[in-house]
């Protein structure tokens, strides 16, 4: 069983990057980009118990924030139990995150997000 307890260093930079621009949209009132920012960074940080369950409460506090009860019902769930799935390398890669889609759903994931995980990989 693989175990996976950090994010790469390489990988870093661009999971805080999404997590920025989910707060900068945020506050200009851009809530449908704050979203897809969240889900990019939602996606990135899977692998990683830490980053994968802090993605999760932002996005609990974003249905918070634009009072979507379901989002915020939805991530209940995901923030109990996504970081153990990661924890022990049990995850539905490229899964969005939010409550518009399973929890155990694989899903495609963006080709630009998919070269920036196999780049950084190993580093």
């Amino acid at each position: 069983m693989k175990v996976y307890t950090k994010m790469p260093k390489a990988l870093q930079p661009f999971y805080q990057e999404e997590l920025t621009k989910a707060v900068v949209a945020f506050k200009k009132g851009h809530y449908m980009i704050s979203w897809r920012h969240l889900e990019r960074a939602h996606i990135l940080a899977q692998p990683y118990p830490c980053q994968h369950t802090t993605v999760h409460w932002r996005m609990f506090l974003f249905g918070i924030k634009v009072k979507n009860w379901k989002e915020v019902m939805g991530q209940i769930p995901r923030l109990l139990v996504g970081g153990i799935k990661s924890f022990v390398g049990n995850i539905p890669v490229g899964n969005t995150g939010g409550a518009n889609v399973p929890p155990l759903l694989p899903m495609e994931i963006a080709k630009d997000l998919a070269e920036i995980i196999n780049n950084t990989k190993t580093k």
